[in-house]
């Protein structure tokens, strides 16, 4: 890519993130009192870190099954409120257990 196109991207993305995160502080001066958008923002940053992360979980290994099975290791795990070590150790195990089992 051409360097001073790549600066120019840099800088418009640079300009957007910035201007997405200064912008609600400037604005927004009192506290928000409506529940539903409390509710909204306090919700958000879980749907969209959702939104990144799931459809990626089901193309991270060369199989679908096996994926589905990390998958539904995490699920299980973090559900049952398990440590973040505990439920990156079942969803490597499950993954290679079923790579073991079903793709050998």
């Amino acid at each position: 890519m051409d360097p001073k196109k790549f600066a120019v991207y840099l800088i418009v993305a640079a300009g957007v993130t910035y201007l997405v995160r200064m912008l609600p502080l400037v604005l927004v001066k009192k506290q928000i009192q409506n529940r539903f958008v409390v509710s909204f923002l306090h919700y958000m940053p879980i749907a969209v870190l959702s939104a990144m992360t799931i459809p990626a979980c089901f193309y991270a290994t060369g199989h679908l099954l096996s994926a589905a099975v990390g998958f539904a290791v995490a699920f299980v795990l973090a559900w049952k409120e398990k440590p973040l070590l505990v439920v990156a150790i079942g969803i490597v195990a499950g993954v290679l257990l079923t790579e073991l089992l079903f793709f050998r």
